[in-house]
């Protein structure tokens, strides 16, 4: 399968706001607009649909979810569609959508968390590149040095090469307060924290270089998807031999119990017996019953033979890397830093 990659994002175009999963509620509504702003301000038009307030788990039942979003990534105007932020059941859509119309005329689908549960399979069926990065109620933050913003990577052709370091510093806890604060734009990166090599036997400082097809998403929403049509990261790796893949996931909120479930379901079905890396993010999810989270991800795939990194940046802990599903990426990390380039080849 050949990777696809949306025209380049460029000043003047329709940016798509929608909300497949949860909109957002009255009280944070001045974060979403101010946002938007931010977005006009770099020069784009912005196209709120009428699920982005939408109130409840969901923002509206599936089939009008699923037909604002198909209505927005085919329109030829709309060039990136970047929902608020994620949610709990855009699995409810995988059914109702028509894989084929929107991978017709590529558009950057852009956001995290529960908007990968609707990114991944966008790409493992179509091959359409898809962007797993900042949120729009993220987009008016600062971007720390070394970090892409998700309009930088949206801007970049098929051919660019894409350099991204890992800042070594994150926030400790907490979410900033977009009721009472919502043109809120630095992060603060209060924790120091480099990633962290897991796999067995390993030196913790042997330097890493590795490449592969970056493929991931949340793993409390992608992993139901192992074993369905949405999820066949085997068959997507087949179509991808011999480069193989960089595996990445964002542990939200799981316990360490439910996370080691998990990433044993995913190894069962597959999903890294063609991983040359497995990138794991940082998180503030508890451990549970003595089994931290770094042991419930050494115990499912610290025997994979491969480099396995935590505490990498492709989570809700910010700051957050731009990865592009589909990518060719080289993964180098050692004591001094820690880099992800991504090449957008077919």
């Amino acid at each position: 399968m050949t990777i696809r990659y949306p025209r380049p994002l460029r000043p003047g175009d329709t940016v798509g706001v929608t909300a497949p999963s949860s909109g957002v509620p009255a009280p944070l509504q001045a974060r979403l607009h101010h946002a938007a702003e931010v977005v006009r301000a770099r020069g784009y038009d912005v196209r709120l649909g009428a699920t982005a307030t939408g109130q409840g788990i969901v923002s509206a039942p599936a089939g009008v979810r699923a037909a604002e979003l198909t209505a927005m990534v085919t329109d030829p105007a709309v060039r990136a569609v970047v929902p608020p932020w994620g949610g709990e059941l855009a699995t409810d859509l995988l059914g109702r959508l028509d894989w084929e119309a929107l991978a017709a005329d590529p558009t950057w689908l852009v956001g995290f968390s529960d908007v990968s549960t609707v990114m991944l399979p966008l790409t493992l069926r179509t091959g359409v590149a898809t962007l797993h990065g900042q949120n729009l109620m993220d987009t008016p933050y600062d971007v720390p040095d070394g970090v892409l913003g998700w309009w930088e990577v949206a801007s970049a052709g098929q051919g660019a090469e894409l350099v991204q370091r890992s800042p070594r510093r994150h926030r400790s806890s907490g979410w900033d307060d977009y009721e009472e604060h919502p043109d809120v734009s630095t992060w603060t990166l209060d924790a120091p924290g480099s990633w962290v090599r897991l796999d067995a036997h390993a030196d913790p400082d042997e330097p890493v270089d590795v490449a592969g097809r970056l493929i991931g998403g949340c793993l409390e929403t992608v992993a139901p998807l192992a074993g369905t049509p949405y999820g066949d990261v085997r068959r997507f790796a087949a179509e991808h031999a011999p480069e193989g893949l960089v595996v990445y996931l964002d542990i939200l909120e799981w316990d360490a119990l439910y996370v080691g479930r998990a990433l044993w379901a995913l190894r069962h079905a597959g999903w890294f017996d063609a991983a040359n890396a497995v990138l794991v993010s940082r998180t503030h999810a508890p451990d549970a019953d003595g089994l931290t989270q770094h042991d419930a991800v050494r115990d499912a795939l610290g025997d994979l033979g491969v480099p396995l990194l935590a505490e990498v940046e492709c989570g809700h802990v910010p700051p957050y890397l731009a990865l592009v599903n589909g990518a060719l990426a080289r993964v180098q990390h050692g004591p001094q830093e820690s880099v992800v380039t991504q090449r957008l080849v077919p």
